[in-house]
């Protein structure tokens, strides 16, 4: 299979604020940021770890609403995202950007288009300031043939996001909005949260209506929702976060 030449570009043309020496805006890559155990970067060991964060050039996103990958677009350079979070969203037949899914530090996008050469089957976009590396597709290719851990954390990581789609469509089959709300909500904590004991706190600087589409819900019901939930006791919400204070309450209340 061919590989583009191209680097990765923003959609304006430009490229992100790039460094091949470990620092992005005085921030260093190692030892700042801990990974959810459920993310790629989370779950592998040390060296593997180190292999893959040495590929690419390391690349920061300063503003929100930069698209970085655009639906049906023949880029195909991957992003390892070590901070920050970005919204992967896909186009209706009514021409509306539906959201599909959250992805935070620790996570991998664009490698579907590196494996199967394809041109992007969603669009990715920076919901803040996010740092990741970025690498070309033949570097990432060659990686997964040299060594076999990152290769099968890899497919274990595109496996997953596969099952959290099935599930979300199942799940979300059949029960009120309220419900989904708690579902998305109880998800996100499970994967992304930092936890302390039974308390979990997600930094998620994603907007209601943005939780609206990814609950399949409407943004009354949605505030709604937040409110019977804070109410409860069950979660606490501030500026760009959410706190689920009981992970098992909110469980109950998600799957009753």
């Amino acid at each position: 299979m061919e590989t583009s030449k191209a680097g990765p570009r923003d959609m304006d043309g430009s490229s992100g604020q790039s460094r091949r020496d470990g620092v992005v805006a005085g921030r260093r890559v190692r030892g700042d940021w801990a990974w959810p155990p459920a993310s790629l970067l989370g779950g592998l060991e040390q060296s593997a770890r180190d292999r893959l964060l040495a590929l690419g050039a390391l690349t920061q996103y300063p503003e929100p609403g930069r698209v970085l990958m655009r639906e049906s677009d023949p880029t195909d350079f991957v992003l390892i995202l070590l901070d920050g979070v970005v919204k992967v969203t896909g186009l209706t037949q009514s021409g509306r950007d539906a959201l599909l899914a959250v992805r935070m530090g620790g996570d991998l996008v664009g490698e579907l288009t590196a494996v199967d050469g394809e041109t992007r089957s969603a669009t990715v976009t920076t919901c803040g300031t996010v740092v990741a590396r970025a690498v070309r597709r033949a570097d990432f290719l060659d990686c997964l043939e040299r060594d076999p851990r990152i290769a099968h954390a890899v497919n274990r990581s595109v496996v997953t996001k596969l099952r959290e789609a099935n599930s979300r469509q199942i799940d979300f089959a059949g029960c009120d909005a309220p419900t989904r709300v708690a579902r998305v909500l109880y998800q996100i904590a499970v994967s992304y949260g930092v936890r302390t004991g039974n308390r979990v706190e997600i930094h998620w600087p994603l907007t209601q209506p943005e939780l609206a589409e990814l609950a399949g819900a409407s943004e009354p019901t949605v505030q709604k929702a937040l409110r019977q939930l804070r109410d409860k006791g069950a979660v606490s919400t501030g500026y760009r976060t959410v706190t689920a204070n009981d992970l098992e309450q909110l469980k109950a209340i998600a799957y009753p």
